[in-house]
């Protein structure tokens, strides 16, 4: 009976030891650095490269079921856009898409307060259709999207006076969990019009998307789950949920390693006690 009550308590420690180590990081965050990948690297340069006051495309094609990994990703690269100066088309292939941009944007807009709407940033909505609307996009931008969500008419949006086609973009950011999402866009954007196309994909999804970066760089760079996420905080130095997760879950990692490390000291000197 002492026995079970032992180890009983000791599984409520490991519990216990398991939630302070999850908590207090993400209570206080440590800002751990991570190595970062060629692939979110070229993602990065991409971005850093593209000229001031670029316009450029943001495409949420995900819903609130992958936002963990995604949302943190899309934060900071529409960070890193706002920082270059460029002027960002917020749209979605999903139905749920424009309320994750909606929630990106606000999060991101605190430490922008001076980009104005229509002028820096605007929000077309969400349209039906995936490829077949991208390849409407590469012909004629104002009948795919007459006016914003809105209701502005296209042509009285000022930042985008003067874009026609998807060939007037710099590139296509496409935050995808699944189809259409990121092969859309690259089959119908870059290979089609040559618009350069990067994004980022869930942990699970971004092996199969690896080889278009591979090849002959149909997409620039991917990033893959919530790591990559905060190797992207890492490159444009902000400690955002990315790296707050990734610290609560290395802190995890670590005290579970101990844990086995204890298990099996514990388990090697009961062996030594029997055999005496």
């Amino acid at each position: 009976m002492s026995a079970v009550n032992n180890s009983q308590t000791e599984r409520r420690i490991v519990f216990l030891l398991l939630l302070i180590a999850v908590a207090l990081p993400l209570i206080f965050p440590i800002g751990w650095k991570t190595e970062v990948s060629n692939y979110s690297k070229m993602a990065w340069e991409l971005i850093e490269t593209t000229p001031d006051s670029s316009v450029v495309i943001f495409s949420f094609d995900y819903d609130p079921s992958t936002m963990t990994e995604l949302q943190p990703m899309a934060e900071a690269m529409l960070d890193h856009a706002f920082s270059r100066n460029q002027k960002v088309i917020a749209m979605a292939l999903w139905p749920q898409g424009m309320q994750m941009a909606q929630q990106a944007f606000d999060a991101v807009k605190k430490s922008y307060p001076n980009k104005t709407y229509g002028i820096d940033y605007a929000f077309v909505g969400y349209k039906v259709a995936g490829i077949v609307a991208i390849q409407s996009m590469g012909k004629n931008m104002a009948e795919v999207f007459p006016a914003d969500q809105n209701g502005t008419k296209y042509q009285d949006i000022p930042m985008l006076k003067g874009i026609k086609t998807l060939k007037d973009f710099a590139y296509v950011n496409s935050l995808s969990s699944g189809t259409p999402g990121i092969k859309e866009w690259v089959m119908a954007a870059r290979d089609v019009y040559q618009t350069p196309v990067t994004g980022g994909t869930t942990a699970v999804s971004a092996p199969g998307l690896i080889p278009y970066v591979n090849s002959q760089k149909q997409l620039h760079g991917l990033l893959g789950g919530l790591k990559a996420a905060s190797e992207y905080e890492t490159l444009i130095n902000r400690t955002g949920s990315a790296t707050v997760k990734m610290d609560a879950q290395s802190v995890a990692h670590l005290l579970i390693l101990l844990f086995i490390a204890v298990g099996n000291i514990k388990a090697f000197r009961a062996r030594k006690r029997r055999a005496a």
